[in-house]
């Protein structure tokens, strides 16, 4: 399987199957003499581990990372960081009904059409799993960053609506994010969820999201025109989030219905500051693929966990029709647990953009 790399100059490959013995990744391109342990890497890992809540898969893993390789004395040493994590949960009989079938809005038919073969214990390479390794690599980008660009950097991801209902911004709260299950920042919003996906859990279904990731102390002039615009990178790491099928930028598809009097950011010139003022923030940051400055605003939409119990027609490998119920333990939301996931490919995007324009203009 190709294309396990990403990112140019920050990048980062995975590793592993859901119920295989472990998953990793490789990290490479970290600037050297950045002060790194186990311990830096894991509070990101903890946010967005199983079992935590009944909102989300109750499979057991504490997802303790290892450094295998490019920290030596505590720091890094500009070569290739091995990161591993020992799965400990499998419970693969749960799937041994599926080895032959193909769940509806899973990845088992595509993999089977172009492979030939599928590790179908719990979706294999393609579950959601994976993305625990991609936490870790971003842990990494949002720590280098932070070294970088100092405390006026900060990427804060939160969920504003779980299926139909949305949160009201005028409650927004970024302090209230971690006093809930969810990654609100509505407390209000996220009262109305808890009675909600306890409905949609014991009904055997699902319930899909739509999340926000905002970075703010961004230094303009990060992207690269034409091909590697800030904004388009942005968009294709949020992309191969599994469950992903929408990205926006700013207002996003909002835009299509405002007049252009509206939607272009006007300017003032700001007291003391080579930099503008901007009077609004449609473009979500970002100008012809440049970082203009201003806080960087992605939300993406999550389909439904495809994992439910409720039968549903599909086939088999046979050409059969068949009727599928996938057991197992299973996120009722995979959103949620998607934020920490998408705050990461945030990251990971910002600083392989800012080493490349540090080597191209010579910049910070």
């Amino acid at each position: 399987m190709s294309d396990n790399l990403f990112g140019k100059l920050f990048s980062f490959s995975t590793f592993g199957e859901s119920h295989g013995p472990a998953i990793g990744c490789l990290v490479d391109g970290v600037p050297p003499r950045l002060p790194l342990s186990a311990e830096d890497i894991q509070p990101y890992l903890d946010r967005r581990k199983p079992g935590q809540n009944r909102f989300v898969t109750q499979r057991r893993e504490a997802d303790e990372v290892e450094i295998l390789s490019g920290v030596f004395e505590g720091q890094t040493t500009g070569t290739p960081i091995g990161l591993l994590i020992r799965n400990t949960d499998q419970r693969s009989k749960d799937y041994g009904e599926i080895a032959r079938q193909f769940r509806p809005g899973h990845a088992d038919y595509t993999y089977q059409a172009k492979y030939g073969v599928r590790d179908y214990r719990g979706g294999g390479r393609s579950s959601a799993r994976e993305t625990a390794m991609r936490v870790a690599a971003g842990a990494i980008a949002d720590i280098a960053l932070r070294h970088i660009l100092g405390s006026s950097y900060k990427v804060i991801g939160s969920v504003v609506q779980i299926g139909p209902h949305k949160i009201d911004p005028s409650r927004f709260d970024a302090s209230e994010i971690d006093n809930n299950p969810f990654f609100c920042a509505d407390p209000v919003a996220a009262k109305d969820w808890e009675a909600y996906l306890d409905e949609v859990r014991k009904s055997g279904s699902s319930a899909g999201a739509i999340l926000q990731v905002t970075a703010s102390g961004i230094p303009a002039g990060l992207g690269q025109p034409i091909y590697g615009k800030l904004d388009t990178e942005l968009a294709a790491a949020m992309m191969s989030i599994n469950a992903v099928k929408g990205v926006e930028i700013g207002s996003g598809f909002d835009l299509a219905a405002i007049p252009g009097e509206i939607a272009g950011d006007e300017m003032r010139a700001a007291d003391g500051s080579d930099t503008p003022d901007f009077l609004s923030n449609h473009a979500g940051g970002i100008l012809g693929g440049i970082s203009s400055g201003q806080e960087i605003v992605v939300r993406l939409a999550i389909k439904p966990t495809s994992s439910i119990l409720t039968t549903r027609q599909s086939v088999d490998l046979d050409g059969k029709d068949v009727d599928v119920m996938t057991k197992g333990r299973h996120d009722p939301c995979v959103g949620i647990r998607g934020v920490p996931v998408a705050e990461a490919m945030m990251a990971c995007v910002l600083l392989d953009q800012l080493m490349r324009h540090k080597a191209q203009t010579g910049l910070f």
